[in-house]
C-alpha cells in the first residue's frame, strides 16, 4: 500500500469514526435534537438507541486491528445507515443542508473502505469442488 494510500484511510477512517462516535453519543443521549429529527423523519426515538449502540460497536470494530470479516459488516452497517439517512431525508423534502451530514459520512465510509489497508480485508478462501 503506498504512503498517499495510507494517509487517506487514516485521515478517512479517522473522520468517519469521530462522526459515528459524536452522532452515536447524542443518540445514545437521547439528545432532544435528535428525538426531534427522527420524529421529523417518521421514526421512533428508540430507534436512536439502537443506531447508537451500533454505531459504537461499528467503530470498535473498524479501529481494531484484525477481524477482517467484523469490519465488512461494520462498513456495510455504516453504509446502510448513512444511505438510508439519506434516503429518509429526500423522501420528506428535506432541504440539501439535512443531507451534508448522512451523505459526508457516507463518502467517509466508501473512502475508508476502500483504501484499506490488506490486513484490514477480508481475504477469501478459494474452494474447489
Amino acid at each position: 500500500m503506498s504512503k498517499r494510500n495510507k494517509i487517506i484511510y487514516w485521515i478517512a477512517t479517522a473522520w468517519l469514526s469521530l462522526g459515528m462516535v459524536s452522532t452515536g453519543i447524542v443518540q445514545l443521549l437521547h439528545h432532544e435534537a435528535e428525538v426531534n429529527m427522527m420524529a421529523h423523519l417518521g421514526y421512533p426515538a428508540y430507534l436512536l438507541t439502537l443506531l447508537g449502540i451500533w454505531k459504537m460497536l461499528g467503530v470498535i470494530a473498524i479501529l481494531v486491528p484484525r477481524a477482517a470479516l467484523l469490519k465488512e459488516w461494520a462498513y456495510a452497517g455504516f453504509f446502510f445507515a448513512m444511505s438510508g439517512a439519506v434516503f429518509s431525508h429526500l423522501a420528506i423534502g428535506d432541504s440539501a443542508k439535512e443531507l451534508f451530514g448522512p451523505v459526508l459520512l457516507l463518502v467517509l465510509t466508501a473512502l475508508s473502505w476502500y483504501y484499506r489497508p490488506a490486513d484490514r480485508k477480508k481475504i477469501s478462501a478459494n474452494f474447489t469442488a
